[in-house]
This record gives C-alpha cells, structure tokens and sequence, in this order.
C-alpha cells in the first residue's frame, strides 16, 4: 500500500498577488490601480505602497523595457499581516538602478531620476535581485505594524 507523505511547507504569505504587465506607461498605471484595489481588498493602507509600486513599474517601464517582454508585479502580506513585500520584475537584468547613494551623478535639474529617492523615503527596506536572466527583481518591504 502506497501512501502519500506531506512535507512541511513554508508559511505562505497571508495574502498574495500577481500579475504580468504591458511595459508601457498605461501598464505602469495598472500596477498602481491593481496595488491599491488588492491592498483596499485586504484590508491594508494603500499608501505609501501605491507610491512606491508608481515608481517601480515606471522605472522598469523606462529604463527595464525589452520589446516583447512584460514585467511582473508581485504583492505579499507575511508575518502574519506585519509585513509587505512589493516586486517588481523586468526584462533588463543587465541594467541596475542607479543607488541613491549615487545620487549625486543626477542633474540637479532633471525632471526624471528620482524615483529610487522616493522609494528609500518611502520604504523600510529595498533592494535589487538579480536573475534569473535575463530579469532582475527591484524589491521593497513595508513594515505595517509599528
């Protein structure tokens, strides 16, 4: 007789979502849209996260496009609701952000560049991930329980 054995499985995120996307500026749009609706859904502030998936999906429309390519937006609530995670995935793994920290090579009077500033003001954490190729993931959490 054959039985079936269960392995423990990781705790799955509270709530989840995610979607693929036209890398385009209505798609960008979309993100946010989607971000707030789900957040709103759950039971979650939708601000400051909309602002910081605006910024995301603008920047993997604008700087992470690839003809043909969309890019993902992915939602989690973990930690028994005290956390979000927000990423976004694009097809220009080979092109990472430029760090705030680098900020200063930005011109002063530039009208875009500035969207990672407002991440790393918005967000307790962020980062970037690479893989798999060709994608990279630019990733940030909010902690929703002070």
């Amino acid at each position: 007789m054959n039985q079936e054995i269960a392995l423990p499985q990781p705790p799955a995120p509270r709530c989840a979502f995610g979607v693929l996307l036209s890398p385009t500026r209505r798609g960008a749009r979309l993100a946010r849209l989607l971000a707030t609706a789900h957040l709103g859904e759950w039971g979650f502030p939708s601000e400051p996260a909309a602002q910081i998936v605006a910024e995301l999906a603008a920047n993997a429309v604008v700087h992470g496009r690839v003809p043909g390519r969309d890019f993902r937006l992915d939602l989690a609530v973990c930690d028994d609701g005290a956390l979000l995670r927000i990423e976004v995935s694009d097809a220009r793994g080979d092109r990472l952000p430029i760090l705030p920290a680098d900020a200063a090579v930005l011109d002063g009077d530039a009208e875009s560049g500035r969207g990672l500033l407002i991440v790393e003001a918005l967000a307790d954490r962020w980062g970037v991930s690479p893989g798999p190729l060709p994608r990279k993931t630019v990733w940030a959490e909010l902690d929703l329980v002070p």
